[in-house]
């Protein structure tokens, strides 16, 4: 007879719940019964969010908001002083200390080659007694202008068109030296063909070495100018997020009033006067500085270039007077179906550029120092006028050595006028370049340290929210 298994366990009786087995290893887990799905889970974001909503519906939480954001503020604030008056100051510095310099420097190149296409022509109106003044002026222009042309290639930025007239102009220079060589060799033997080497070379000089000098001066001015719109707005962003540093620490310094009755909280007071020390200083400064800088263009930049302006037209005047008498009339223009002598129609022209420069620059002047010499440059072109209409007739009337004489004589010829009128201009080109360096120098010393106490005193400030918020903190605890 069989006998049943003997068990300490007795079986389960009809109806009881008979325990679950857990899931062995190697088998399949059994199916989740159908019911609820699992929650997904929450981003890093959502978690930060909740957090900050169950922190910002108590006391502790809201204030620990509150000092992040008036310290960010205030950090913000610093920081964008910081940059933007940096950016205004070595803008401002370039324009004290390399663009301005190089416009003047293009001014100098232009002017320093119509000065010795000038002292050419009357070095070789003078034949063999040409005077060791007039070679040494013509010499010492070349130089200047070689010279000029090393500091501008220096400073041009490669592929810019500012170094392709600077190129350009160191290959033109030898050639026109090379003329005019040429010129004064058959000149003082006496040949007529060095009235045509002088012809090409000032040619040359007039079509294709003054215009690229004058593309490098405006080029040079252009760059000027730019560093004047870097240096002068106003840093509105700046000054924008000062002023809301300042009123989202007023509303923490009144909300704690509010809660505590207490009129000032130590640290909110320090944040508060360091953002206000820096604003105060960022609005001071800069409008120093842009009053400067735009005294600097207005009394400075502005005056130089008309002067520039008038003294080259002064000294291209004076070198068709002397080309006039060396083409003796080879040279036609037609203009308005009449026809005239081309050097001389090309003198009137100038000369008219010279009077409206004068006018334009004494206008500019404000002071004395200024508009004397502009005065005096006006009495010599009158005077200058008058000697050469002179010296024309004759020339026209065929007495070609009385107006030889009026033009490259002594102290009556109209030399000693163009040389009086390029002496005022020089003082007067002096003393606005002084003008000019006083203002830009006042300008741009109005924001030094700037920079540097901005950063500094919004760190302060920061510094000082923190540990104002931090006082009421320490209530909570």
């Amino acid at each position: 007879m069989t006998q049943p298994p003997r068990s300490s366990t007795a079986p389960p009786s009809a109806g009881a719940v008979v325990p679950a087995i857990p899931p062995q290893a190697g088998h399949p887990a059994a199916p989740a019964r159908p019911g609820r799905s699992p929650a997904p889970r929450r981003t890093a974001l959502a978690e930060g969010a909740e957090r900050l909503r169950a922190a910002a519906t108590t006391e502790p939480g809201r204030l620990r908001i509150i000092g992040a954001v008036l310290a960010l503020l205030v950090v913000a604030f610093g920081a964008v002083t910081a940059w933007q008056t940096a950016e205004r100051a070595a803008a401002a510095d370039d324009v004290l200390h390399r663009s301005q310099p190089l416009s003047s420097g293009a001014a100098d190149i232009y002017r320093a080659l119509a000065d010795a296409n000038t002292a050419a022509s009357s070095g070789f109106l003078a034949g063999g007694q040409e005077t060791a003044e007039s070679r040494d002026r013509y010499e010492k222009d070349i130089r200047t202008a070689a010279a000029g042309l090393v500091t501008a290639a220096t400073s041009s930025e490669p592929g810019s068109p500012s170094e392709a007239a600077v190129t350009k102009l160191n290959k033109l220079l030898p050639e026109y030296k090379g003329l005019v060589e040429r010129a004064r060799t058959y000149n003082r033997q006496g040949y007529p063909v060095g009235g045509a080497y002088l012809r090409y070379a000032n040619e040359k000089m007039q079509k294709e070495m003054l215009p690229a000098a004058e593309d490098l001066y405006k080029k040079e001015n252009q760059r000027l100018d730019a560093d004047y719109g870097d240096a002068t707005p106003y840093p509105w962003t700046a000054i924008a997020l000062g002023v809301l540093a300042l009123a989202a620490l007023g509303w923490a310094q009144h909300r704690t009033y509010r809660h505590t009755n207490r009129v000032l909280n130590q640290g909110l007071v320090a944040a508060s006067t360091a953002t206000a020390v820096a604003l105060l200083w960022l609005v001071a400064g800069h409008t120093v500085a842009r009053s400067g800088l735009n005294g600097s263009y207005d009394n400075g930049v502005r005056s130089l270039n008309v002067l520039h302006d008038a003294r080259i037209a002064s000294l291209k005047a004076r070198g068709n007077e002397n080309l006039s008498l060396v083409a003796r009339g080879a040279e036609t223009i037609t203009v308005g179906g009449q026809t005239y002598d081309a050097y001389y129609y090309d003198f009137d022209q100038d000369m008219g550029v010279l009077a409206k420069g004068l006018t334009d620059a004494r206008r500019l002047a404000d002071d004395e120092a200024g508009s004397g010499p502009v005065e005096a440059a006006e009495g010599n072109m009158a005077v200058w006028k008058r000697r050469h209409a002179s010296a024309r007739a004759e020339d026209e009337n065929g007495n070609y050595q009385q107006a030889l004489d009026k033009v490259i004589g002594g102290a009556d010829a109209t030399g000693a006028c163009f040389d009086g009128v390029d002496r005022n201009l020089a003082l007067a080109i002096g003393h606005e370049q002084t003008e000019f360096q006083r203002a830009a120098g006042d300008g741009r010393d109005a924001m030094t340290g700037l920079p540097a106490g901005a950063a500094l005193l919004g760190v302060l400030g920061a510094a000082g929210a923190v540990a104002g918020v931090g006082r009421r903190l320490s209530e909570y605890r």
